[in-house]
């Protein structure tokens, strides 16, 4: 009876006045997510003895709380400091090089009073605010304004590339490209960007395939770049290049090397080293079925069949627990999430906030289908996690900290006549 009274006497809406703007259905979704993430975590260590769940609920709650402080400060300071952070940005990026911590062949980590940070985490957010920055200032729809944001994100792309750590040098790709398409980009200046990627691929898989890829780029250039025929000469001449330049680097690399690379195409091939994460996953995944073996119930989570699963494999958990259903709810929450951010990016007040919410939806997207792509053996193990759901207190509080920075879009947003938040 106490209790209700209190609940019916405190002054709700004054207390939650300063949110007003605040999208509550991202709130929620991404509290959720990381809740399930937490339960899937504990499953996944169950039989080990290892706590990594609690930490990871423990995480979220201070990355909670920084989202709702971040939500009222004004986003247009990040504007005014976006030089200072991509400096910041860069040193730390510096600093794991030169006293990180080195594990599993890569030196990533700082530690701070015990505490292991990875800097490439919280980079992914520096440099979306340097992004948004000069793309606000100077439009992608011109030459100079696309060469000065690529300049930019090369400097922490390189550093992040040399830890190694191909997967957040991935990441940083896709927030560029996203937020380039965002500030008004022609659409044929980021395929041709790409273009040499491809063309390495298509050398290795088929050469009419590559010559016809390199005609077509070099056509696109004729289309949309200035000085077409130079552009259109250059395309091909790039293209043509790229092919022969990644398969002399191809012949250079080592077998395990390239089995890195190309063994999620036949995990077989090498089924107790490189493909046994990959095969131990797609078992998992396959045994949940329709509606799963149930909580604590899988086989190959509870056995330990896959080596740190709590990690960067947390989705084949959640597929032979909770089945094919599950993962439909899984990727069904992060699609609304992923729509919530867009919505909020339509309606943000500036170019700024609107080009920041892109870059948390760019960096969203792409580490979402990049680790379920990975988990069900159609793209290579590259070490990304799951937002909100892989163990890893560094991208997590990176996760919430970019939500509390499109958070703070939407609570600054106009306000409706009558009405609270928009939708």
């Amino acid at each position: 009876m106490l209790l209700k009274r209190f609940i019916f006497s405190v002054p709700w809406k004054l207390l939650l006045a300063p949110w007003q703007q605040v999208d509550w259905w991202l709130l929620a979704l991404t509290v959720g997510i990381t809740i399930f993430g937490g339960i899937s975590i504990r499953s996944a260590e169950l039989n080990q003895g290892i706590t990594d769940w609690w930490q990871h609920w423990l995480f979220g709650g201070i990355g909670l709380a920084l989202a709702f402080f971040l939500s009222l400060c004004r986003y247009d300071f990040l504007l005014r400091w976006h030089w200072l952070t991509y400096a910041v940005t860069n040193v730390s990026l510096i600093a794991v090089m030169l006293a990180g911590i080195s594990a599993k062949g890569a030196q990533r980590w700082i530690s701070v009073a015990g505490f292991n940070l990875q800097p490439s985490e919280f980079a992914k957010v520096g440099m979306i605010i340097t992004l948004a920055a000069l793309l606000q200032s100077r439009s992608a729809g011109k030459i100079p304004g696309v060469l000065r944001a690529l300049l930019v994100s090369a400097v922490p792309w390189v550093l992040v590339f040399a830890q190694p750590d191909l997967g957040t040098s991935l990441v940083f790709g896709a927030i560029t490209l996203g937020m380039l398409y965002w500030g008004n980009v022609n659409p044929g200046w980021l395929i041709l960007l790409i273009s040499p990627i491809v063309a390495v691929i298509l050398f290795n898989v088929s050469l009419p395939a590559w010559c016809i890829w390199a005609v077509a780029m070099g056509a696109i250039a004729l289309a949309t770049m200035p000085w077409r025929w130079l552009s259109a000469v250059g395309a091909i001449g790039i293209n043509f290049l790229a092919g022969e330049l990644g398969h002399i680097l191809w012949g250079l690399l080592k077998d395990y090397q390239k089995d890195r690379i190309i063994l999620f195409l036949d995990p077989e091939k090498d089924p107790l080293g490189g493909g046994y994460h990959l095969i131990q996953s797609r078992i998992a995944i396959g045994s949940g079925q329709l509606w799963g073996q149930g909580l604590y119930q899988g086989t190959q989570t509870q056995l330990n069949f896959i080596p740190e699963q709590h990690t960067d494999f947390i989705f084949s958990a959640v597929g032979e627990e909770w089945g094919f259903i599950g993962c439909l709810v899984l990727l069904f929450i992060f699609w609304l999430i992923c729509l919530r951010l867009v919505l909020i990016a339509q309606s943000a007040k500036d170019d700024f906030g609107s080009l920041l919410v892109i870059g948390v939806f760019s960096m969203i997207v792409f580490q979402v289908i990049v680790n379920i792509s990975m988990t069900i053996g159609l793209a290579p193990v590259t070490g990304i996690p799951l937002p909100w759901m892989s163990y890893g207190r560094s991208a997590l509080l990176t996760n919430w900290i970019a939500i509390g920075i499109v958070q703070s879009v939407a609570n600054h947003r106009p306000k409706r006549k009558g009405r609270g938040a928009r939708s």
